[in-house]
């Protein structure tokens, strides 16, 4: 796989992209729909989580950053510092390999993929890996 990869991630879905020399391989791994509960709904809108959800989509992007050498982790909210916590616990051999975590609102791919290679081309200019 690639060297690099970054990751936009959100509770929702997660981009990530595989950053070669000359070209992008991306990929998109959505979050398990919420299960709807009619009859007995938690809160305003009835909508109730299940509980391995989280557990799972983080799971399925992890393994979609499988090869990766060093990994950029942004998104706009929590989801990223909940996908850090769960490599934590699950995927040790894969949180060595993060050498950023940005607060990154909704870029276009295009624009994710331009932040990214400056971050790892400037690692001390946006905070990245100083260990070049």
């Amino acid at each position: 796989m690639s060297i690099h990869a970054a990751i936009w991630i959100d509770h929702k879905e997660a981009r990530i992209f595989h950053l070669e020399p000359e070209h992008v391989v991306s990929a998109h791994v959505m979050a398990p729909p919420h299960h709807i509960h009619h009859k007995h709904p938690k809160g305003p809108e009835g909508v109730k989580e299940h509980p391995d959800d989280a557990k799972r989509f983080f799971h399925d992007v992890a393994r979609s950053l499988e090869g990766s050498e060093k990994v950029l982790v942004v998104g706009p909210s929590t989801a990223k510092l909940d996908f850090i916590r769960y490599v934590h616990k699950y995927q040790q051999a894969l949180e060595s390999k993060i050498v950023g975590v940005e607060t990154v609102d909704h870029p276009t791919d295009g624009q994710l993929v331009a932040y990214s290679r400056k971050y790892f081309e400037h690692p001390g200019h946006l905070g990245g890996d100083r260990s070049k």
